[in-house]
């Protein structure tokens, strides 16, 4: 099957690298009119040529609300709208702090800016645009299996589990106004990324073995890639999935089986 969002157009944040970057690749191979958004210019523009196929740059902290209003309208004048937001766009933290009794609000609060805000507000925006534009859309909120279950990085966790209901309540709200906007939660596990080497690395004294024991842990018996999770997204943005809203696809290998 080709053309599976052939002609839609889409916005991807945190795109210049990992999840992000596949995700939009994925989107673009299927036909979609791709804009790229990213804190890091250098790195998001390499990616939006190395996506290709029409593919543009936004340079856009995802925490600022009047950028998400230039991103979307500079978005719906050059493309003619919006039927896809994919919400990418996600940190950690600044340190590998796991005690709640130890972590600072300044912390706390700069992983939810991204995380939790930044999800919110581009849920915000692409929903005023996508029923402006009169036929609906798909929201993709990218939360985590931490999002799921209880996590070392707690205040990753608690943002993820944030993004999880913040998008089962859009997907009501919508559903109930007659929107025609789906909004569903993507809850990928380990996944083979620079965000995932910094969990191993965090958590780990020695993140080879840490690798390993993780590995041990998943039925399927290995580490995601991007593309994985890229895929799961692709259906969710594409109309196959017309008839799926305020769902939690999780893409971790039967990690959370147990």
């Amino acid at each position: 099957m080709t053309g599976r969002v052939q002609d839609k157009v889409a916005i991807v944040t945190g795109g210049c690298s990992g999840i992000g970057r596949a995700t939009a690749r994925r989107l673009a191979e299927e036909g979609a009119k791709v804009a790229i958004t990213d804190i890091n210019q250098a790195a998001g523009q390499s990616a939006a040529d190395e996506v290709g196929h029409g593919t543009v740059f936004m340079a856009h902290d995802c925490r600022d609300e009047q950028g998400w209003d230039e991103v979307v309208r500079g978005v719906v004048e050059r493309f003619g709208g919006l039927d896809i937001l994919v919400n990418c766009a996600g940190i950690l933290g600044t340190g590998p702090t796991r005690d709640p009794m130890e972590t600072t609000l300044e912390e706390w609060r700069a992983i939810q800016g991204v995380n939790m805000e930044g999800t919110f507000l581009g849920c915000k925006a692409a929903i005023r645009a996508m029923v402006a534009g009169g036929g609906g859309g798909s929201i993709v909120n990218l939360s985590s299996v931490a999002g799921l279950i209880g996590t070392p990085l707690w205040a990753y966790g608690a943002s993820k589990g944030g993004v999880r209901l913040l998008t089962k309540s859009v997907a009501l709200y919508c559903a109930r106004k007659g929107h025609k906007v789906r909004c569903n939660s993507i809850h990928p596990g380990l996944i083979d990324t620079p965000m995932g080497d910094q969990v191993l690395n965090w958590l780990y004294d020695d993140p080879a073995k840490g690798l390993a024991d993780r590995e041990r842990l998943v039925p399927l018996g290995e580490v995601g890639r991007p593309e994985d999770v890229a895929h799961a997204a692709l259906y969710l943005a594409s109309d196959e999935s017309r008839y799926v809203t305020g769902a939690e696809l999780v893409v971790d290998g039967g990690y959370t089986i147990y």
